[in-house]
């Protein structure tokens, strides 16, 4: 069992700073960055209300809303496009008080992952933030149909999959994760922090890896 504890912050934080983060040049596309928000979690509180139900330390994963004109329905981490004048930080914990009702600060940052490239015309900039105690989900109802709190002993234990499709010469990941497959990018970047943050594989890359074709536009 992963415990949400200080040792796990630092451990986390170390594995992290270790890793040498890539960046991707925008090249015409737009800016975007997520919050990968790591929690403590109860499952008397929440039970019946998340994946898995963990004990201990987890994070946290939308469900898009069925309404949203892009994406809908998909696995996302809370994050959204970099304004002007804003940084990638600025923007996933700006997107995270609006999406989940979670208002943290920069002294929150545990570390950051690799820029990821999208189909869609993105460059995402994921960055992990210690969220606290299991705190108060308010989700939007326009942008999230649910929260779920998806423990980090599940994504440690999680056996990827790499699919070859006729579309593209990289492989499709799939991240197994209860009873569900997260695929790029939300699947590549989670992917990266159990390689890098939990298991301390710094240098191990996700950008090579592809998204399923409907998830190109």
């Amino acid at each position: 069992m992963i415990q949400f504890d200080d040792h796990l912050r630092a451990s986390l934080a170390a594995n992290l700073g270790a890793h040498r983060r890539r960046p991707k040049p925008l090249d015409g596309r737009r800016h975007a960055a997520v919050a990968v928000v790591l929690v403590d979690s109860d499952p008397v509180r929440h039970a019946g209300a998340m994946v898995g139900v963990p004990d201990g330390a987890a994070f946290l994963l939308c469900q898009r809303a069925s309404g949203m004109r892009r994406h809908a329905g998909q696995w996302a981490l809370p994050g959204g496009r970099v304004e002007a004048g804003e940084t990638a930080l600025d923007a996933g914990l700006r997107e995270l008080d609006e999406e989940l009702g979670i208002r943290l600060g920069p002294e929150t940052v545990i570390g950051w992952l690799d820029d990821y490239p999208t189909r869609s015309g993105y460059v995402i900039t994921p960055v992990v933030l210690w969220g606290g105690g299991d705190p108060a989900v308010r989700p939007a109802q326009d942008e999230v149909l649910a929260v779920y709190r998806v423990g980090l002993e599940a994504l440690a234990r999680a056996e990827p999959r790499f699919i070859a499709i006729p579309e593209s010469d990289r492989p499709v990941l799939q991240l197994p994760l209860e009873d569900h497959l997260l695929h790029a990018p939300t699947g590549a970047i989670l992917y990266q922090l159990r390689q890098v943050g939990l298991l301390g594989r710094a240098g191990e890359r996700v950008d090579e890896f592809e998204q399923p074709v409907f998830a190109w536009s």
